[in-house]
Formats: structure tokens, sequence, C-alpha cells
């Protein structure tokens, strides 16, 4: 069978980012309605997309919301449970952290969703980037320390779900045995991070434990990723850099013992689409106008140490101000492809603050009409750049464009699925 692309779309409102909200078409008024999210994955599964992801923060920044929503947000599992009622067939990929809550908490709500959506469930696991005040965390602990954490924390989760297994279930009215209790059993991990008894209070579903997606780009999180996920969110900010992401993961994920077919890597791809291109470009053009600078700005600042608020906009950052990540950055992740952008393409200021990079997110774009987002996925698929991609749709009539126009032209060139030929993620995935 030929390999073929997978597709997850981000029920993370990105069509309100900036100052996008504004537009008249933009939706924003359903920023938190559950009708509107039930009609959008609807949507999604008539496309026959892969899954749906809900990203997540567990913090907000105030002064942030007088212009734009930020981060305002449903908690991941209680939206995902809501949609898994409306729809059936889609995955729902929720995001949890490892380093807030207990893994007991996560390994129940994430089996909870899987039995709630009949085996639709997928778990993104994240370290965080912030939060920490929220739950009584003086500093976010270091880098190492989050991904050992994470490390014992995904090895908990997994013994939980696998103490109380589908077959123990035996319902045998007759015999008045509800289940086999010699199957359920105590996990009695011992960890440096963990202490948990267990067993979980619901059994495995019948389709096998949630798939896990994880994001991690530092060698650290690389090594975390290409050890345990089958999807690998990324931001790829060219076909260059997603080619030797894949190759460098699945030559890690060979070094765990793991098939480098095993794991899929996903970058994210902004959309602003038009069923004409230069509506498409002008639309862009007037977005980069409507910019608070100020944000960028201090992202750039926060990374590479750098001010450049004084500097002519019509020059690029002089070589002698960028000596490397500044060391406090707050992601070295994100760090990384700033620099290498100033390093490689040597923009002017104006330029570099019009790029995704200098905005903290350094996802991929496309910028035209459907035709030509097809075009660039196939390109880059065609490449080994990705094996699926994370739809970051810049505006609500993108989106639609989106599923009804691009995709529909995936299906014709024989990379992405006509229909569903299962009902549970992993099946989607390839995985069972």
């Amino acid at each position: 069978m030929s390999r073929k692309l997978h597709i997850g779309l981000s029920l993370s409102p990105t069509w309100l980012r900036g100052s996008a909200w504004r537009d008249t078409d933009s939706g924003v008024e359903h920023l938190l309605s559950p009708r509107f999210a039930i009609e959008l994955a609807q949507h999604a599964e008539r496309a026959k997309l892969d899954f749906l992801f809900k990203p997540d923060s567990l913090f907000i920044e105030p002064k942030g919301l007088e212009h734009a929503p930020g981060m305002t947000s449903l908690d991941p599992i209680v939206q995902l449970a809501g949609l898994a009622q409306s729809t059936s067939h889609i995955g729902l990929v929720a995001t949890a952290s490892t380093t807030f809550v207990p893994p007991f908490i996560v390994a129940r709500q994430l089996q909870s969703l899987h039995w709630l959506s009949d085996g639709r469930a997928g778990w993104n696991i994240v370290t965080a980037l912030d939060g920490e005040r929220n739950f009584g965390i003086p500093a976010m602990p270091s880098t190492e320390w989050r991904y050992e954490r994470a490390a014992e924390f995904v090895e908990v989760v997994q013994k939980l779900w696998r103490s109380y297994p589908a077959d123990a279930i035996k319902r045998e009215r007759e015999a008045g045995q509800f289940a086999d209790s010699q199957s359920v059993s105590a996990i009695d991990h011992h960890g440096k991070h963990f202490a948990v008894e267990g067993p979980l209070t619901l059994p495995m579903h019948s389709a096998g434990p949630p798939p896990l997606f994880q994001a991690g780009a530092s060698p650290t999180g690389r090594d975390f990723a290409a050890s345990l996920a089958t999807g690998i969110f990324a931001s790829t900010p060219d076909k260059a850099a997603a080619i030797a992401l894949r190759q460098d993961l699945r030559e890690r994920a060979q070094r765990f013992g793991r098939l480098p077919s095993h794991i899929k890597l996903m970058p994210g791809l902004g959309l602003l689409l038009s069923k004409n291109r230069s509506e498409a470009q002008d639309r862009f053009r007037e977005r980069q106008r409507g910019l608070d600078l100020e944000p960028r700005y201090r992202f750039i600042e926060n990374s590479l140490g750098v001010d450049i608020r004084t500097l002519p906009l019509n020059a690029p950052i002089p070589e002698r101000l960028v000596t490397g990540i500044n060391p406090n950055a707050r992601s070295r992740t994100h760090a990384a492809l700033l620099l290498r952008l100033v390093q490689t393409e040597n923009p002017t200021i104006a330029q570099l603050l019009a790029r995704p990079e200098a905005s903290g997110s350094g996802h991929w774009q496309v910028v035209g009409t459907p035709l030509d987002a097809a075009d660039a996925i196939c390109d880059w698929f065609a490449a080994g750049a990705l094996d699926g991609i994370i739809a970051l749709p810049a505006s609500l009539p993108s989106l639609r464009l989106f599923l009804d126009e691009t995709v529909p032209v995936l299906v014709e060139r024989d990379i992405f699925r006509k229909d569903y030929t299962g009902t549970t993620l992993a099946q989607h995935l390839g995985l069972r």
C-alpha cells in the first residue's frame, strides 16, 4: 500500500491570532461556543481528517487580553469529551502536561476520553513552558528535570492503563462474576518522582492505549519524542529544516529499537487561503500592517538578547549584535529557529518582524489558493519532509477552503484517504 498523508486540525483558534479576530468573518463571538466547535469537528470529519488536536496553556497574560483573545480556551479533555458525542470517526488528541499534575489523574482522564469516543483518544505530551506559579512552584524547573519527570510520568500512565486490561471484564451474570480480579493488579510504582499504587479505576478500551504525540525539538526533546511518540509535531519554517528533522528523528527512533515508519513527523502549516492568490496576499499584507510589533520586539530580545527597537527597518541586524541564543530564552527551540533565520537569510528588520519566527511560532506558511496549499503539501510529502500536517488556518474562510477544496485535491492525487477504513485513531495512523 502506498504511503499516505496524515492530517490533524488544530482546535486552537489560530484564525483569531493578532488582529485577525477583528475581521468581520473571524467568528470571534463563537470562541467558547459548543455549537461552533461541534460544527467544525463534523466538517473536519466529513473531510476524513485523522484527528482534531487541542493545544493547551495553563497560564494567561492579562495585558494581552486587551487586544486579542490570546490563550482564552476551554479545557482540552472537557471540550473533546463533548465533541466525542457529536462525531463517530475522527480522532481526538488532548494536550496534558507532565510537569504539574499527578499521572493518575491524566491516565484516568485520557482513558475516560478513550471510552467516551470509542477508541479515538490521543495524548499530546507536553512538559509546559510556563504556568508554574498556578501550581505553587516558584520557578519553572530545568528542561532536563522536566523531561526526566515526563519519562517517568508516561511510564506510570502506561502501567496504569495496563493495570486493568479490557479482557478482565467478564459480565458473567449467572456465575455472578463481573471481572477476573486476578487480571487487575496494583502497579506499585516507586520512582524518583512518583509513588503510585494503582490499579486504575476503569479498564483499558479494547482499541488499545491512546496513541502518543509529542513536540520535542531540543536534543533531549527529540530523544524523548523518538522513544515513544507516534505523531511528532514540529515548527519547520522551510522544507530543508523539515527534511533534516524527519531524518534525525527516524535515526533516533532506530536507536531506541523502534521502526522509523512508526513515527510520523507532522509540522504545523499556517494557511491563509482565498479563491484568488492576489486576494490572499493582500489580506496577508493587511494583517502585517495591523500587527502589534511590541510582542515581537520582546520575543527577539528574549531569544537573542538584542534590542532592535531603535534600528532602521530597512537594514538587517548587524552581525556583531547576534552572537547566539540568549541563555535565558523562554524557549530555546523557538530561539534557535529565529537565530537560524537571521544567520541564513540576513533579513531586514522589517522582513524579520513579518516572519512567524519572530512571534515564537516558526511554522511553515502558505498564502495563496487552495490549490497552492495542495501543491506545497504534495511537494513536501514527496521530498520526505513530512508524514502529515497540523492545519493551522489563519481565517475561517481559510479553514473552510482547506477542508472543502485542498483536501479533495490531496485525495485526487492519491496521497490522502477518500474514506475512513477504521473507526479508531490508532487505525487512522496505521498502528492497528
